[in-house]
């Protein structure tokens, strides 16, 4: 909000830093409210399926569709759960995959892996040029989930341990829906996902991040060069760690 707001303050001469416009924020009561609610577990780990090293560590995408981030969040309903799995776009931030289920089975990740595969350009041949990167949850290690990635040669990569920073981006992107664009608790599915695919177009066309030059997801994900960035990176080129 701040870098939206910037030039117009530089245009009426309105001195305020970043610090103190939250300041202000925070003095009248705008700032997102984080409210704590009980919470289900989406990560079962303890399944028979294999376990991928991961291949991401020190990895900086420079270009889409080089590293893909996968994770399962839940919504709040009036009277129950609903289940968001996602994919994101490394270099771009860009939801580029997502669906919304009623449970946690791989129907929910399968669908939202499809939608991914389906925005990439028809010209591209993927050729193991991609690494997809998730926890270690059943969800990303059955046998029906692991068979799209190896059709169309897609590198598998997995957290090895519960630290959220081994999927540093997914994490964020979460928070950024949950906390900023999915906050409410919605009555029932059908309006869930409604919003949540306001929520999402909101996400990738109209709001800019730092970590990607003040772009939006949609804006960065056009682009091809190495984004400057102004928050920690967490992955390093590729060409550094695959060979």
């Amino acid at each position: 909000m701040y870098g939206l707001l910037l030039p117009f303050m530089q245009e009426h001469n309105i001195l305020l830093g970043r610090d103190a416009f939250f300041d202000l924020l925070r003095n009248n009561g705008l700032l997102v409210r984080k409210r704590k609610r009980r919470k289900p577990i989406t990560t079962f780990s303890n399944h028979p399926f294999k376990k991928y090293p991961n291949l991401i560590k020190d990895f900086e995408p420079t270009a889409p569709n080089q590293l893909w981030v996968s994770d399962i969040t839940y919504i709040h309903l009036k009277n129950d759960f609903a289940y968001l799995s996602l994919i994101t776009d490394a270099y771009s931030r860009k939801i580029v995959g997502f669906c919304l289920h009623h449970n946690l089975s791989a129907k929910g990740t399968i669908k939202a892996l499809q939608m991914a595969l389906k925005s990439i350009p028809s010209r591209t041949k993927l050729d193991n040029r991609l690494v997809h990167h998730s926890d270690r949850g059943l969800q990303y290690g059955c046998n029906d989930y692991v068979e799209i990635l190896n059709d169309n040669h897609i590198n598998i990569s997995m957290t090895q341990t519960g630290d959220p920073l081994e999927n540093a981006i997914a994490e964020r992107v979460n928070g950024i829906l949950k906390d900023e664009l999915l906050e409410e608790v919605h009555d029932d599915y059908e309006t869930a996902l409604n919003n949540t695919a306001i929520a999402i177009s909101t996400y990738n066309h109209l709001r800019p991040h730092s970590s990607i030059e003040m772009l939006t997801p949609f804006a960065a994900h056009q682009l091809n060069r190495p984004l400057k960035r102004t928050w920690k990176n967490y992955y390093k080129r590729k060409e550094d760690v695959m060979g």
